[in-house]
């Protein structure tokens, strides 16, 4: 028999639900109490509200208040309207990617938008994220409103808040927002608009190419070295596939546009389909989801591989290197970035006194090392995108009109996300697309891949090897497990892990900093409230458990860095010490896999 406060909760969710959204209740319930242990798939179903984590929203498509459907979106929507009412109205822009349902919780989404009396300007079709963020800025909209559910399996979609910088909300207006959806507690409280007859009054504005144009225009303004790209463009043979996504839309636009026309497409990704048919999950950062086009590569012959996620704002690359292809990790990308844009920018005489880079606290500290090496700031933050937005925005708002008080030249994540100029305020495949073409064909006029330029890296800055190990805790005790698990790793922190001494623990949730040695204690970084630990080791490695903000697991990163021994320009001993690296990493990753297993 069912709780009683679940059987309220689903009361409480049908009140008012329109016919499909009761007919899905009623399958579940019925799937649910007429199989042996399916009352647990209700009571995951309906146990919480989603809420807001690194990216909005997100979660299984299905009936109750834990899984995306009509009902969620209806009152997710009608709590942002409200909130965006309280502080003066104004239009919301809207996209979706190309997953499953996508479309149809859009349209909801306008539909109460516009029932509320507000603006709401709909994509034509899907689009990538990173254009919504655009949107709002260029169309001096009061908030964004995108649903994708980035990277997940085909099961899942979501639903990103963007605020009028085109950011990703952030506290406090991420708290706001959902304390106004909490108000919203029955269908009936939810002001729709006849999507029809909305059309027709304006209140609901279908738009596109106009925008698109603004953005891939915006896009160039990025580019570094135009002559380039021009002359040489097409020397350069690039394999790309949206992975049944978005990128479709603007990805091969904006690369022809920069020269690079010798495109080829992977033909059954270039569909889009929000069943991803060909591949188990979306990811650009699994090799399994490339495999396609590294195929196709080897047949072309190309010189890289590019694989956007559904929603166009991750890139995962794969490049020819001593005959085959090599996949290129979110944090090598990073780096290499970092690299390319101080460098050149050095060498043009643009280099900013005042530039910029920002990164996550679990992305490569080899850019730090660029950073400092170039005199480029480099600040950290939290993981998700909207932290580096955020930072962006406090730029502009520290700095005078126009003149921000630090020059933002890139910022990424290990994530395999990237955004290079201000046009957007989100992670961007897009523009990320473009510059990778440009830093591999300058690669290539010097008779190099991204393989050899990430060890001169190495040689230069010392050699950084990191990896991610995550953790499955779905339902409602994964999330208990999870809690306990990160209190177990705070209150008595590992002290040693692979053998190697862990000096000191950073708790970013509590602002402090605790020297596992002599015990004592010193105030934190100072970053927003984030329920994440960083383990300093004796070796000078590191490793950082938290919780996903979208995912029901937790995530464990490892960073390994070797700045001692001999010359790293003898590639010989170079090669030498990455090996040593990746076998630290692998060392710390299975022990701390294990000493967590026990805690479970």
């Amino acid at each position: 028999m069912l709780k009683d406060d679940i059987a309220s909760r689903i009361r409480a969710f049908t009140d008012g639900a329109d016919a499909q959204t009761l007919q899905e209740t009623v399958d579940l319930l019925l799937d649910g109490l007429t199989r042996d242990g399916g009352e647990g798939s209700i009571t995951d179903a309906f146990y919480c509200d989603l809420d807001f984590g690194t990216g909005g929203l997100r979660g299984i498509m299905g009936a109750g208040t834990n899984r995306m459907n009509r009902v969620v979106v209806g009152r997710a929507t009608q709590g942002l309207a409200n909130y965006i009412v309280s502080r003066g109205g104004g239009a919301v822009c809207i996209a979706y990617d190309s997953r499953l349902r996508s479309k149809e919780f859009a349209r909801e989404a306008a539909r109460v938008v516009a029932g509320n009396g507000l603006k709401a300007y709909l994509f034509d079709d899907m689009r990538p994220t990173p254009e919504l963020s655009f949107a709002v800025r260029h169309l001096k909209a009061a908030a964004g409103i995108v649903i994708t559910a980035s990277h997940n399996p085909k099961e899942y979609n979501g639903y990103k808040v963007s605020w009028s910088d085109g950011g990703q909300v952030v506290p406090p207006e991420d708290r706001e927002i959902i304390e106004e959806v909490r108000r919203v507690t029955s269908a009936h409280q939810v002001k729709t608009a006849d999507f029809t007859e909305a059309i027709k009054s304006g209140a609901i504005e279908i738009f596109g190419s106009a925008v698109d144009e603004a953005f891939l225009g915006a896009i160039d303004a990025v580019r570094m070295r135009p002559q380039l790209d021009a002359v040489s463009g097409n020397q350069l043979k690039i394999v790309y596939t949206p992975l049944h996504g978005t990128g479709i839309k603007m990805v091969p636009r904006a690369l022809a546009r920069w020269g690079y026309n010798n495109v080829v497409l992977e033909p059954q990704q270039s569909v889009p389909d929000g069943a991803f048919p060909t591949i188990k999950s979306p990811n650009p950062e699994d090799k399994a989801a490339l495999e396609l086009s590294i195929q196709l590569a080897r047949r072309e012959n190309a010189d890289v591989v590019f694989a956007t996620d559904p929603d166009a704002d991750r890139i995962g690359i794969a490049v020819r290197h001593d005959g085959d292809y090599q996949l290129v990790t979110g944090n090598q990308v990073g780096a290499l970035m970092a690299y390319y844009i101080c460098e050149t920018l050095r060498e043009q005489g643009r280099l900013p006194a005042n530039g910029a880079l920002v990164t996550t606290v679990v992305t490569t500290g080899l850019i730090s090392a660029i950073g400092a090496d170039y005199g480029v700031d480099v600040d950290l933050c939290l993981t998700g995108f909207k932290w580096i937005a955020h930072l962006i925005r406090g730029y502009d708002i520290q700095g005078a009109p126009g003149a921000p008080s630090k020059k933002f030249l890139m910022g990424c994540e290990e994530s395999y996300g990237y955004l290079i100029g201000t046009h957007a305020r989100d992670k961007d495949s897009v523009v990320a697309s473009c510059v990778l073409a440009e830093m591999a064909l300058w690669a290539k006029t010097q008779g190099k891949t991204f393989i050899d330029v990430l060890h001169d890296l190495y040689a230069r800055y010392g050699v950084h090897v990191e990896s991610q190990l995550s953790k499955q805790m779905p339902g409602m005790t994964g999330m208990q497990k999870i809690a306990g698990l990160m209190e177990s790793l705070r209150n008595n922190p590992p002290r040693e892990i692979a053998g190697i001494t862990v000096t000191a623990m950073t708790d970013i949730k509590l602002n402090k900093k605790r020297d596992l040695v002599s015990g004592k204690e010193t105030t934190g970084p100072g970053l927003p409230e984030s329920n994440v630990l960083i383990y300093a080791l004796a070796d000078g490695s590191s490793v950082v458990a938290r919780p996903s903000g979208t995912e029901p697991k937790v995530k464990f990163y490892f960073m390994v860095v070797d700045r001692e021994g001999a010359s790293l320009s003898d590639p010989g001993r170079l090669n030498e010490r990455i090996a040593c690296c990746k076998g630290k990493e692998q060392a710390l990753r299975a022990d701390f896999d294990r000493l967590t297993s026990e805690r479970m």
